[in-house]
């Protein structure tokens, strides 16, 4: 049986206070709506995780509460602006699996494009706006062995596709 893995960044998060600590950002309401529309779209699309991965700061926290998803969850400090090393570390110390991995840019675009076979098609997945969701297929029976180029997409998409501008 092949294991799911669901990369998501975080939602827009506000920027109405310049002074507050990047780490204690919460979502805007283009943010929480994002986030619910994903949430949707997961549940629509048979998508939904067993386990689920998240960020510690609260605009990650606050995208997976809109997701209004229920799976046991781990928040990890280190998945705070980490790098694909640190992001597949935590990959590869999980049991779910449908495994959903809530983080940050730029580390989150770059682990979807190590582990993709080929990219999606699809004019953002490079750049990986906020919200942006990555579903991946693997051919392997345990986290540990997951590997760079071995994930085949099995959709991808961003707010916008759902929303509209």
């Amino acid at each position: 049986m092949p294991l799911t893995l669901i990369l998501m960044r975080h939602a827009k998060s506000s920027w109405d206070d310049p002074l507050q600590d990047d780490f204690d950002r919460g979502l805007n309401d283009r943010g929480r709506k994002s986030a619910s529309a994903i949430g949707k779209w997961l549940k629509e699309h048979a998508y939904t995780p067993n386990g689920i991965l998240c960020s510690s700061a609260v605009r990650a926290r606050e995208t997976l509460d809109e997701l209004a998803l229920d799976a046991p969850t781990t928040y990890l400090a280190d998945l705070y602006l980490a790098s694909p090393t640190i992001m597949s570390r935590a990959i590869k110390n999980a049991q779910a699996n449908r495994l959903l991995l809530i983080a940050h840019n730029p580390g989150m675009a770059l682990l979807a494009e190590e582990l993709a076979r080929a990219p999606a098609d699809h004019p953002r997945f490079h750049d990986y706006p906020t919200t942006a969701t990555t579903v991946f297929e693997f051919d392997i029976e345990n986290w540990s062995d997951l590997a760079p180029r071995t994930g085949t997409i099995r959709d991808f998409t961003v707010p916008r596709d759902l929303m509209g501008p």
